[in-house]
């Protein structure tokens, strides 16, 4: 685990506590992630995934319009989750969680696609 994902778990699991009321705050900054795409989030989910100072395996080349299909459906799903974390257990915690702590490769491109078509 490097420092990154340390300092973003502790964050997580506060969210995971805060999570049982019946609005997700992880939901809701995901949400304003896809829309607002700030920069520091792509500079976070890279500091997390860097290893011994590299980066996942490579990224494949990004289309010019891969970006708004992606954010559709990323805003799909996590809109999907938002009504889901209704019911009394923390699902999108618990998913944010899983991603912080495996690190799937899948994720950090679906970032990657999000600002392909960002200066980053």
């Amino acid at each position: 685990m490097n420092r990154t994902q340390v300092q973003c778990l502790a964050v997580l699991v506060a969210f995971f506590i805060i999570d049982f009321g019946p609005i997700s705050p992880v939901c809701l900054i995901g949400l304003y992630a896809v829309i607002a795409r700030p920069r520091w989030l792509l500079r976070l989910v890279r500091a997390v995934y860097r290893r011994a100072g590299h980066l996942p395996s490579p990224v494949p080349p990004l289309r010019p319009g891969e970006a708004t299909p992606t954010r559709v459906r990323c805003f799909l799903g996590l809109l999907g989750l938002f009504l889901l974390d209704v019911v009394p257990i923390p699902v999108t915690s618990s998913v944010a969680l899983f991603i912080l702590l495996t690190r799937p490769a899948w994720f950090y491109r679906k970032v990657e696609a999000i600002y392909a078509d960002r200066a980053a």
